[in-house]
Order: C-alpha cells, then structure tokens, then sequence
C-alpha cells in the first residue's frame, strides 16, 4: 500500500538511523529508507501497479518480502502473472531469508512439471522449501543447534490467467478490496486465516491432530500458545517442533520439551484459496500481523483507496 500519513504515525516509534542493507527482494532497488522503515510507493507488475513498505522492528531484520512478474515457470511459454510473498521470521533471519530465495523457485519447477498453475503446485513448493531447509538445520546442527527454532510465516498470492491463488501458513493475512456496486464504497473481504492459538478454531485443530496431548496448547502469560512455547501452529522451519531429534541438546533448555513427540507439533502445510478475479476487485493487501494488530481489515482498505493511483489486476 502508498505510505499514508496513517502508517507513518504508527511506525514513527520505530525510525531511528538504519544500519544494514536493503534487500532489492523487497521490491526494487529504487525504494527509499528512513529510519527503520523502507518503502517503494509505485512500482509496475504485469498485472497493475504495487507498493511495498518494511518496516524493522528488531535491530536484525528477520523477515522478507517479494514480488516476482514474469514467467512462473522453468518452461518457455507456460504461464505468465505476479506473485508476491510475505516471510514473517521469528527466532532469527534464516528460515525467512531462505524462503525468499527457494519458495519461488519451487514453484516455478512444480508448474513446470505439472504444465500448470494450481493448488497442488504451491503446496509441493511449500512442503520441497520446508524439507530443504530442515536438510539445512540438519546440516548445520552440531555447530549452530539454535537454526532449529528458526522459522518463518508464509503468506503468498500469485495472480495467473485471470485467477487468484492466496496460500498462508502462519498468522500473515490477505485481504482484497472490492467495489460494491450498490454502495460505490469499497469493501474489505478477508481471504485468509491466521493460524495462532489465539484462535478457537486453531486450538479445536491442534486438539483434535494431537487428542493425547492435554498440553498441545496452554494459556502462558495470557497468551494461548503451542506447547507454551509459540502462538502459530503452522511455519516453514522450526524444526526443533516438527522433528523430535532437534528437540534435545544442544538446543536451548528454553526450547526443548519434556516429553518426547513422534508426530509434527506444527504443520508446514498452507491453507489455499483459488479464486476467478472479477471486475468489483480492486486490489489486495498482503501484510504480516504487524499490520493486523494496528489495523482492522476496513481501516487498510480505506487507506489504499484513498491513495491516488491507478492500479489494476
């Protein structure tokens, strides 16, 4: 979205002089930084126009944004169309910076071998990612045991042939904002679902996939979490609660648990949506839960369309 007035009131705690690199990943070269936040407010994509704003609240950076146009697959002539990706890190910057660089690419081989875009496409990307990168924990594990509670929220759309595909793992949200004809207003429609404990539908999930386990998920300092431990069910990395041999040391005491598991505590596995764009759909907002706990879906919708541009699918 343009960077409002609004957001820069929010974010104006934060700025402070920025030490570190920009990456171009997130959006191009041309976007600007003050203090901790960078922004691009216009760029082009084959389907429209986007803007793009990051905004760094640790000293490291651990997430990672994305947009890709162009071909969407290894195969000459198969589908073209934009995709955008939204990497929320915890624990550290590895998990995001690695989905960064192999999600897309995973994609790209899946449409290719599957001559096609489609739902089945983006979750082999997501699990391939995930399986690399555990290789990569595994790898890593004797010399550096904290990459295993590393992980990161994924949350993508990608726009191809005239449709819509939004996948999430994690507590990121889309949101689309549609015209209604009736009122000429622009309505916020919600196109995924956070995956935190703080949801009941989250926790009834967990629940029912671990029906053993009376502590899959626990009220901790008043916050619902996955094995006291972490609110989202659902990330690529953290491996120390999907494979219980990196649950041990030389992990952090903090991160291992006292029982042992045999099944996957977190899933890597997206929700997906697929939609046909229509006319009334003006344009989508991708954000993490950064965001969504300062902003209600109608309140970032109003500040998109209030920005002047001209943008469409």
């Amino acid at each position: 979205m343009m960077v409002s007035a609004t957001i820069r009131r929010i974010v104006s705690p934060c700025w402070r002089p920025f030490e570190g690199e920009i990456s171009s990943r997130h959006g191009d070269a041309s976007g600007r930084a003050n203090g901790l936040l960078w922004y691009k407010d216009s760029g082009r994509h084959s389907n429209g126009e986007f803007s793009m704003a990051v905004i760094q609240a640790n000293n490291l950076l651990e997430d990672q944004s994305q947009l890709e146009s162009g071909p969407l697959s290894l195969t000459e002539g198969n589908p073209q169309g934009t995709f955008v990706g939204i990497y929320d890190g915890h624990g550290g910057p590895e998990a995001a910076r690695f989905v960064n660089d192999r999600l897309f690419k995973n994609i790209k081989k899946f449409t290719s071998e599957n001559n096609g875009m489609s739902a089945d496409v983006i979750n082999k990307a997501f699990l391939a990612t995930e399986e690399e990168f555990l290789s990569l924990v595994e790898n890593q594990w004797l010399h550096k045991p904290l990459i295993a509670s590393v992980g990161s929220c994924c949350l993508i759309g990608i726009i191809c042939s005239g449709e819509l595909y939004i996948a999430n793992a994690g507590d990121s949200r889309a949101v689309l904002g549609r015209l209604d004809e009736a009122t000429k207003d622009i309505k916020a429609i919600q196109l995924s679902a956070e995956h935190n404990a703080s949801c009941a539908s989250v926790r009834e999930e967990l629940r029912s996939l671990h029906p053993d386990d009376p502590q899959i998920v626990v009220m901790k300092h008043r916050v619902w979490r996955v094995k006291g431990l972490i609110q989202i069910s659902r990330s690529i990395g953290d491996a120390y609660l999907k494979k219980a041999e990196f649950n041990k040391a030389p992990l952090l005491t903090k991160f291992r648990l006292s029982e042992p598991f045999d099944q996957p505590i977190l899933k890597a596995e997206p929700a997906i949506l697929v939609q046909q764009l229509c006319p009334q759909d003006q344009f989508l907002i991708l954000a993490s839960d950064g965001l969504w706990e300062r902003l209600s879906n109608q309140e970032a919708v109003n500040i998109v369309q209030s920005c002047p541009r001209n943008v469409a699918f």
